[in-house]
This record gives structure tokens, sequence and C-alpha cells, in this order.
């Protein structure tokens, strides 16, 4: 009996090992089979990640969204002419900062109409920014508030700028709390899986307090190779204590050595975070209090872009503008504008599941690619993201460029977006082309009246069509005088001396009577023949032109170069030749010598000018400065309404020249090196530099010109040309421009 049951225990043993060895080989197969589709393995190569889903909580379907649409299926485009128009509704009820600043800068930008049977998109003034029902700046009741609109028509061709887009943990689509129609939503943090492709538009996110118009230029003024920075990962920001936000954040601290690698986050947000606090709070708040935030952005070489209660962030845009190298910790989310910026050339993406791959990641990126990456983000965020402004311009524009692709289909290349000046530089009067002037202009004929000159010098009418397309050889110098004086002297002086001049062409704007020829060369001993020179009388030929007088005898310029100069200015023949062998191979552009700047001025609400002396200008004055004759021409046929503030003002048309040349050529001024600080000169119909009313008249023309064009066209720069070896401690006989370091300053 012993043995029988000894040997059914060991039947029952062995099938039971047998079992176990069979079943949990395809249990641990099945588990496997498991761990490895929802887990990424170690160092996952970059077409691995591709091929791996999202998490479960990002391949929810949106639930918000009744219709998929598209351009085709939920935008008329028979609303849309040659030159497609925004209509803003009229506010009603109370709007947010941010939104009243969205609403403004349309309002007056050149996309605006008033009539909204012209109109191809619409508005609403109705503040759909900010759907977090706990914001203070929440507008409730926002739905039935939109359906009243008279030309709503659930929604079709009306754009809807929002900000919330969702939270944590699955940023669905009814977190918009109304339901947008057909409407396109231009929406920051947006979600792959709630975002409809070429019809959605993806934001960035920013503060309440991103500037209106203007914004803050790049940080990173120079680019030093390699880049010396102190760290080589930053990111400072919250964590979370409680399911509200992004765990990843709470993972931090494993790669933070407070050296290299800045990884500091705090649990003091909220009002109970002391109540849930956990035990690394303390801690963390501690290594937190240690660093400054913008000392991180700006000695870091990457930032850290992790996703919290929204995917986006604002770290985003505060990196780009740092010319920190964002590192993306945000599975999922679209980027701004990502339909036609290409950000493979600004950041680096990084995959929350493998978060201790991060630091592995950015050491491999080369100091070549860092640089690279480095200018790319200086470019967008100047181009695209600086201000309000232009993040409303940005999603227009592309907008627009859907509607030109339907109707012509045609869009612009990827390089207008992505390479300097950008799409919004590539405005529809001047096209996508970056070709180089000379653009085309009336011809112009001499207006009758005397002139003096030399000898009986024909006046005959040069169609600028016939001008060649190259710079040429050869400059005219165009002098506005209103009297004689030494310095005018030495100023004729250097001209005969210079290499590249052709002719002299003096435009005299005084009640007395014009110097003749013989006394100007009696007084400049040193003017060479047979240099032909060309005295107009403005009073005579140009009554009442006012100070653009100086600009009006183009009948009598042969060149394409026109050195534009005041009768005082103090250059030497080597600083005219300097600036006209630039001004060749920029001829598109203002080249000189004199510069100005604009800027933004928040407390007023308006554009500002100043003279000071900086890092960076937007306006290079013509007393001393070369420009295309076509240009010039296109001044005079500029708007009336322009040319009559210059008048009205007896100011700014320096201004206003400055502003047309950056609107045709989305590009800036150029600045030469000086041998000594120059001061235009004072013309009768300015008022004193001492004056303020000289500055508040020069700020009120800049507010006009830019209400008038529909933005501000005016770009700035940081590039300086100098001579080589000019002002270097070396052999004055080593050096080109030698004498421009003669003369004291």
């Amino acid at each position: 009996m012993q043995a029988k049951k000894r040997y059914i225990l060991l039947i029952l043993s062995c099938a039971f090992l047998v079992y176990c060895y069979y079943g949990g080989y395809h249990l641990k197969t099945d588990l496997s089979h498991r761990s490895r589709r929802d887990q990424l393995p170690s160092y996952a190569t970059l077409e691995e990640l591709s091929e791996i889903d999202m998490p479960m909580q990002l391949q929810r379907q949106p639930q918000g969204i009744k219709k998929p649409c598209r351009m085709e299926t939920c935008f008329d485009f028979s609303k849309c002419g040659n030159d497609p128009k925004i209509y803003v509704y009229p506010t009603d009820g109370a709007v947010s900062p941010s939104y009243r600043k969205v609403l403004s800068v349309i309002r007056e930008s050149r996309y605006a109409t008033r009539d909204p049977n012209e109109a191809c998109l619409f508005v609403p003034a109705v503040d759909t920014l900010d759907a977090d029902p706990l914001s203070p700046e929440h507008v409730p009741d926002v739905g039935s508030r939109l359906s009243r609109l008279p030309h709503w028509k659930n929604g079709r061709n009306h754009l809807i700028f929002n900000l919330y887009a969702g939270t944590w943990p699955d940023y669905a689509e009814e977190a918009l709390g109304f339901d947008p129609g057909e409407a396109i939503l231009a929406r920051a943090s947006a979600s792959d899986t709630i975002f409809r492709d070429g019809f959605d538009v993806s934001l960035p996110l920013f503060h309440k307090e991103h500037p209106e118009r203007g914004g803050v230029p790049p940080a990173a003024t120079s680019n030093p190779f390699p880049a010396p920075r102190k760290h080589l990962l930053a990111f400072k920001g919250k964590r979370y204590v409680h399911g509200i936000g992004s765990e990843t954040r709470n993972s931090l601290w494993h790669l933070h050595d407070a050296n290299n690698l800045i990884l500091v986050t705090t649990c003091k947000h909220g009002k109970s975070w002391k109540d849930l606090r956990d035990e690394r709070c303390d801690e963390d708040n501690r290594e937190y209090d240690k660093f400054d935030y913008e000392q991180l952005l700006a000695n870091s070489t990457f930032c850290l872009v992790a996703r919290g209660r929204r995917l986006g962030s604002y770290r985003f845009l505060e990196a780009l503008a740092a010319g920190c190298v964002p590192v993306l910790l945000s599975n999922g989310w679209r980027l701004p504008f990502d339909e036609r910026i290409d950000w493979r050339r600004a950041v680096i993406w990084a995959d929350e599941r493998l978060l201790l791959q991060v630091p592995e990641l950015v050491r491999s990126v080369s100091p070549e690619r860092v640089l690279a990456l480095r200018q790319q983000t200086q470019f967008l965020w100047e181009q695209y993201f600086s201000s309000i402004e232009k993040i409303v311009f940005t999603t227009i524009e592309l907008l627009l460029e859907r509607v030109l692709a339907h109707r012509t289909s045609r869009q612009r290349e990827a390089l207008i977006w992505n390479a300097y000046p950008g799409a919004l530089g590539s405005l529809a009067s001047y096209g996508d082309s970056r070709a180089h002037l000379p653009i085309a202009a009336p011809v112009l004929s001499p207006p009758p009246g005397p002139s003096v000159s030399p000898a009986p010098l024909p006046a005959p009418s040069i169609p600028l069509d016939s001008l060649p397309t190259t710079p040429g050889n050869t400059f005219t110098a165009l002098l506005y005088v209103q009297a004689t004086s030494p310095a005018l002297h030495k100023l004729l002086a250097n001209i005969a001396s210079s290499e590249f001049c052709e002719k002299v062409v003096l435009v005299w704007d005084s009640e007395r009577a014009a110097p003749s020829l013989k006394s100007l060369a009696r007084a400049a001993d040193d003017l060479r023949d047979p240099l032909p020179v060309l005295v107009i009388d403005a009073t005579t030929h140009y009554p009442g032109e006012g100070v653009s007088a100086r600009w009006q005898p183009l009948w009598a310029v042969p060149t394409a170069a026109v050195f534009s100069l005041d009768g005082d200015a103090p250059l030497l023949a080597e600083e005219l030749d300097f600036a006209f062998r630039v001004w060749q191979q920029f001829p598109e552009r203002i080249v000189g010598y004199p510069a100005r700047t604009h800027f933004w001025d928040e407390a007023k609400g308006a554009w500002g000018y100043s003279s000071k002396w900086g890092g960076s200008y937007s306006m290079v004055l013509p007393g001393a400065a070369l420009v295309h004759r076509a240009t010039l021409a296109l001044y005079g046929a500029s708007a009336p309404a322009l040319r009559q503030a210059v008048r009205r003002a007896h100011n700014c048309e320096d201004i206003l020249l400055n502003c047309l040349v950056a609107h045709l050529t989305r590009r800036p001024p150029l600045k030469l090196a000086q041998r000594r600080r120059y001061k235009a000169q004072h013309h009768r119909y300015r008022s004193s530099w001492s004056d303020p009313e000289h500055f508040v008249q020069r700020q009120s023309c800049l507010n006009t010109f830019a209400t008038a064009w529909g933005y501000m066209p005016l770009m700035r720069s940081i590039l300086r040309l100098d001579p080589i070896l000019f002002k270097d401690p070396v052999s004055t006989l080593r050096k080109k421009y030698r004498k421009m370091e003669l003369v004291t300053t």
C-alpha cells in the first residue's frame, strides 16, 4: 500500500513538472513578447522609436470632433480673392489683455478689412484664448456667443485662437468647453490625436507678458565655436506630487549632478502641496533654490522642455529666445507651425519613456551641429515668435498659403520658411523670390528750370530699365546742400579723390543763390577734371517739395549706385570707396555710416525711435549712405499719404526710405565702420537735435508708416562691416585704408 502511494505521488510530481515546463515556457514567451511590444529596448534607434506606438493614453480617439475637417470640406475658398482679407468682429464683452493684443494686431494689419462681405477669414472678438475653467480670464458661455455671430455658419471660414488645448492625462478635445464646428483652431499644446492635419494650426504657448509688437531680440548675439557654455543640459520647473501633470518631471532628479546636468524641480505650487508632499520634496526644493533660471538659460547648451499639465511649455519659447537648444520631452506634441517650419534644424527630440538616455543623447550631438541648431533657434525666434504680432502673422501667412496653393496649385518653397528672411519677409507684393534689385520703377524726366553746370550738359530722361542689372563699377554722388562751408569744400575734394565716383549732382536747397561751379572748384583745389558736376536749384525745380527734394533729380543720375550725402558729411575718399565696395556686394540694401534703431514701447503701446549707440540698429541715415537708384525712384512714387506725412513734419524722409527698402527686400541695412562719430547736419526743416519735439515727430512718423503698411517693416541687425586691419595695432603701411585712422576722433 505504501509503495502504491509512492508511485502515485511520483507520477503526479512528474506530470506537474512537465506541465510547469511547457506551460511556463509559453507563459514566459507571451510575457516576453508583450514586454518587447510595450517597452522600448535600451538605446533604441530612431527608426525603432518611430515604429513603436505611443502610450495608450495618447492613443485615445478624440471625442469632441464630430467631423474630420479638411480645407477642401470645411472651408469656402470662393470667399478668398486675389488679396484675401480678414474680418474681426466688433468686441462684445470682456476680453483678456492677451486676446486684446491678438485682435489689435489683426485689426491694424495689412490683412484686415472692415467689410465682412469681402473677408476670406473671420476672427471672433469672443475671447476663446483661455479655456481653463479655473482661470480668472476664462470666458463662460463661449459656444452660445459664437453661434450668435452673424457670419458664423457653424464656424466655416472662422479662425479661433486658443492656448489651453486640454490637460493631463489625455488632452481631450472637449476641454475647449464649446463646439468649434468647422472653424480652424489655432491652438497651443495640441496633441497628435486631436490635431486635424492641414486644417488646424499649432501655436506656441506664450506668457501673458509676451510683447504685442517688437519683441526681445535674440540673446545669442554671437555664436562662438565650439560653444563654451557652462552647463550641458538644464531644466528648472515644477513637479507634480499629485496626479495633475507629467510623471516624467518627478524622475529628473536621477539625472541631476549639480554641475554639467542641472535638472531641478520644486513641489512648491498649489495650495495643498505641503499636505501632499513626498519624501523628496524638501531636498528638491533646496536644490531648486540654488539656481537662477535666467542664468541657467544663458549658460546652458541644451534646455529640457518637458511637458507638464499641457503638452506644450512656456520653456519652449524661453529656450529659443536664449539660444539654448530645446530638448523636447513631450511625446505626441505638435510643434508650433510644424506644417512649414523644419524643426529638425533647431531642436532635439527625446522620448519620455527613455529618460535615462537623454544625457547620452545630448552628449552625442557634435559641436558643428550645436552651432547650427543654435543659429536656427535665433532665426526662428526673431522671425516668428518674439512677439504676439509675429505669432499671429505667421498663423495668417500659413493659412493664406493654403488658399494660394488651392487657387494656383503652388506654394512657397520650404527654404522661404526656414531661411532668412522667413515667410513673413516674402510678402505678396514681393513674392517668394530672393532676387536682388533693380526693381522696376517709373521713367524719370528732368523738370523745367535752370541748372548750373560746367557746360551745357544735357539731362536726358533715363529709363530705369536701361540701367545694367549689375551694380556697376562707379557711383554718382548726390549731395544735399543748404549752405556753402569748409566742410562742403572738403567733401568735394574727397569725392574728387575717390576711385569710383563718376559724377557729382549737388542739390541746392536754400533761398540764397546757388554757388557757381567756379567758386566750388576754387575752394576745392583737388577737384579733378573732367569729373562732371551738376548743380540743381531745388527751390526752382521742386518748389514745395521740402526735404524730399534731395532725391528728386534722379534724371541726372547715370549710375545704379547713388551715394546720398549731406553737404557737411565728414567722409574721406577712402571711406567713400570702402562703402561703395561693400554696396556692390549688397545692392538691394542701404549701406552707410550713421545708424539708428526702433523699438516697441510697451508702456505707450507704440513704436519708439532711438539715436543712442547700441549693439543693434534698424536704419542707416541717407546723409552718408549708398542706395540703388531704382529704390530712390520708388520712394518718389510711394503712397502720397506717406510723402505727405514727411512734408507735413518737415522730417522723416530718411525713416520712410529705410521702411521702403526693408519692405521691398526684407533685409536690414548695413552699417559700416567710421573713423569718428557721425552727426547728421541740421537742415532748416528739422528741429534741433536737442529739442524733444524732434524725436516726438520721428516716433509719430514710425507709427504712421507702420500703420500704413499694416506691420513694422524695419528689421534689426547687429552686423557692422569694418575694413580689414582698420584700427588694428599693426603697421599703417600694411593697411589698405590708411588715412581713416590719421584723423583724431
